[in-house]
Formats: C-alpha cells, structure tokens, sequence
C-alpha cells in the first residue's frame, strides 16, 4: 500500500481537507480526484497554484481560506521528520502557503518517504531551511542572517531570484554545521524585518505516514 492510499483511508466524507504541494502531496491529490468522481464528497483548500491547477485537472472541488471556518484535515509531504514529528518544508517553494493551511486545519497529516526521516532537524536528507522574503528586505536579511553565522543562498534560476506564489523571494540557509534548538533558531530568524515564514513547522503535524522500502507503512502519531 502507498502512502497516499493509507492517507485516503483518513479522509471523511463530506469534510474540507487541505491539499499540500510536491511529490508525495500530488500523489495524494490525484488518487483523491478517483474517489471523488467515484462519489466521495470532500472539498479541498490548495497550498499552491500548482496543486490548484492539478485539483482542478483531476475533479476535486476547490474553496477558499475565506470560504471555511476551519479545515478538518491537512495532508501534505515535508522534506525533513524529527522524531518529535517536527518538520522542515519548503523546497518545493510553497512554505507561506503551507503553513497557513496547516494552521487553519484540526489535524495536519503528513506523507513521506523513510529518507525523510532524520534525528535532529538539518541532518540527513534535508540540510537546509527555506525562509521566505520580501524583496525589498532581502539586502537586510541577508546582512542578518550572516551576522547570525549563517550561511545563506537566495533560490535563483539563470541568475533571476524564482519568485512564490505570494511574489516573494526564497533563501535556503545551511543547517549542516549548527547544533541550536530549531525553536530558538526559528524565533532569531523570524525576528529580522523582512523574512515573511521559515520553513521550520514545529509542533504542527499530528501524524505521520511513513513509506517504507519494503512497500508497507507506518504510522507515527505525536508524543
């Protein structure tokens, strides 16, 4: 079973369910659009114009934040699990987005990948923490974040910064080398005029499904 069919298992009739961007979200989304036209009634809230455009392709019905009260169910990838199920998302270039979603929803359900997973936030697969910006604070932020001993690189393709769906700029900072409390970092970084979200989702998922390499998945559920 893959882990887009297990979180389909969690998914209730007649409820809103936030739908994530990248890999294992798409995946999510497409299977989801078969059981709606097979007769499931949800409605989805998109994290970005690209799952949008993918909803819109496969069948699922959109509505927006304005439109809800609350989400019931997020389901969404991330590219680094703690064993707290503290999260580092973002390189799929969606984090604001993501993250309002995630806090609008009762319950926010992730789907990786066991190379997601790692022991301490920055180590393994993922070592570097997407941060959103305004453009017109990235000089300053970055004057920061190098003051903070951080290492730093703005998200560019052919020498142009790749702008978010919120026409923002994307830095990745490198965690590899930096043994500081994600929580603690967060807040430094959060602090410095300009940075809009960091990709750090701390103490937001309530559940993690896990595919394993021999094609069964786990569940892990917050401490």
């Amino acid at each position: 079973m893959s882990i887009a069919e297990k979180a389909l298992e969690l998914v209730v009739d007649g409820t809103v369910i936030g739908l994530g961007t990248g890999q294992a979200a798409s995946e999510f989304v497409r299977r989801l659009g078969q059981h709606v036209r097979e007769g499931l009634d949800v409605r989805g809230i998109a994290t970005s114009r690209a799952t949008e455009a993918l909803a819109r392709e496969v069948g699922v019905p959109l509505l927006g934040l304005g439109d809800v009260e609350e989400i019931d169910a997020t389901f969404d990838g991330a590219d680094a699990v703690d064993p707290r199920l503290d999260l580092i998302k973002g390189l799929g270039g969606a984090l604001l987005r993501e993250k309002i979603v995630a806090a609008s929803s009762r319950t926010l359900i992730v789907l990786v990948g066991q190379e997601k997973l790692t022991d301490r936030l920055g180590r393994g697969y993922c070592r570097q923490l997407p941060v959103e910006v305004v453009p017109f604070g990235l000089p300053l932020v970055q004057r920061k974040l190098a003051r903070l001993g951080l290492q730093a690189e703005l998200r560019a393709q052919e020498g142009q910064p790749i702008p978010t769906d919120n026409g923002n700029y994307t830095i990745d900072v490198d965690l590899s080398d930096l043994d500081e409390d994600p929580g603690t970092l967060n807040g430094r970084i959060r602090a410095i005029p300009g940075v809009v979200e960091t990709g750090f989702f701390l103490g937001m998922a309530s559940r993690v499904l896990i595919g394993k390499d021999d094609g069964s998945v786990e569940v892990r559920h917050r401490p």
